[in-house]
């Protein structure tokens, strides 16, 4: 996994910057009902998302819970007083106290299937009876997009993904987490060229190709033969899933 202390100060220009934290803000807000008052915003990152969250909703309280300090010291500067260091696997709060959760871009990252359980079990704790948690899935599936990038690639060792769908579903039903909706929305300005995947790939972006490894510089050879070197191929589409707690 990266290291996210480090990432932070360039995250959001990698990442889409605001066009894509738009997006993903409306796709979340579409599925969170708007008498939302209290938020929590698992993983919440450089807050880039989450502020767009809070300005949305004016009544709403949203909080940010992120568990590097690089990325919840960014997340303060546009949430002052509402970001707290926290591992989503043991949040600091009582049961029952949001009315609304939301991890975006955060299953895809753990590392494996017990981690995941532990992330939907406390967002399911902290959340009221009624109240809708909101995730990403698939998020590694939305980055193929059937460009000349993903044939190259195509042959790359993966590890299963701990984020699919069906699991997560699985997850969010043992802690009484309903199906409630479900959105899609565009990673604008994530769009892969093969000369950035190229230098991703070299710098440890992809799990089980290592930075130096022979294969790695395989893969990433393979790119730089690839036409239009800087020509971003198409947007990734992200899946969001929410679920209701019932009682």
């Amino acid at each position: 996994m990266l290291d996210y202390d480090k990432e932070a100060d360039a995250y959001d220009a990698t990442r889409g910057g605001e066009p894509r934290a738009a997006a993903a803000a409306d796709a979340v807000l579409g599925l969170i009902p708007s008498d939302t008052r209290r938020h929590l915003d698992v993983a919440c990152g450089t807050g880039i998302v989450t502020r767009r969250l809070a300005a949305a909703r004016p009544a709403t309280r949203v909080t940010g819970a992120d568990l590097t300090y690089g990325m919840a010291r960014m997340a303060a500067v546009r949430l002052p007083g509402a970001i707290v260091l926290a591992d989503s696997r043991a949040l600091p709060f009582p049961d029952a106290v949001f009315d609304a959760v939301t991890s975006v871009w955060l299953l895809h990252l753990l590392d494996g299937p017990e981690d995941v359980r532990a992330v939907v079990a406390e967002c399911a704790r902290v959340l009221r009876p009624g109240g809708v948690y909101v995730t990403t899935v698939d998020k590694a599936a939305a980055h193929d997009v059937g460009s000349d990038i993903d044939a190259v690639l195509a042959p790359r060792p993966r590890r299963p993904a701990p984020d699919t769908a069906p699991l997560v579903q699985s997850y969010a039903a043992a802690h009484l987490l309903h199906p409630a909706g479900q959105a899609r929305f565009p990673g604008l300005g994530q769009g892969r060229s093969p000369r950035r995947t190229a230098a991703d790939l070299r710098r440890g972006w992809f799990t089980r190709l290592p930075p130096g490894d022979p294969l790695t510089e395989r893969f990433a050879a393979g790119l730089e033969a690839l036409p239009d070197q800087e020509l971003p191929r198409p947007d990734p589409v992200f899946s969001l899933r929410a679920f209701r707690k019932a009682g």
